[in-house]
């Protein structure tokens, strides 16, 4: 199906233009770098954030998904969750971070 550019500008408008955020189209879908870091995954119009603790202690309740068929599971951001600017920057912030220690 793939994600519609709709969905793409909208995620991308949420965050801070400050943020060193840029994607990469791929088969349809996205992936979305942090400061060259990968940190999630813009799938059939649906946000997948990189598990790391910190991710899941932002996350309440935690829901995870796949991507894309065969992958590990991620976190799976409900789209409720997109209109708070500031959460979803920190959200990838922290991932971004917890990905350096790995």
């Amino acid at each position: 199906m793939g994600t519609s550019r709709q969905t793409m500008d909208f995620l991308l408008d949420q965050l801070d233009r400050a943020l060193p955020i840029t994607t990469r189209k791929m088969f349809g879908e996205y992936c979305v770098y942090w400061d060259g870091k990968p940190v999630a995954f813009i799938c059939d119009d649906q946000l997948f954030v990189k598990p790391t603790e910190a991710g899941r202690a932002m996350q309440n309740p935690v829901v995870v998904g796949a991507p894309y068929p065969g992958a590990k599971m991620y976190l799976l951001v409900g789209a409720d969750l997109w209109e708070d600017r500031e959460w979803l920057g920190e959200l990838l912030r922290v991932t971004w971070d917890a990905t350096l220690k790995m």
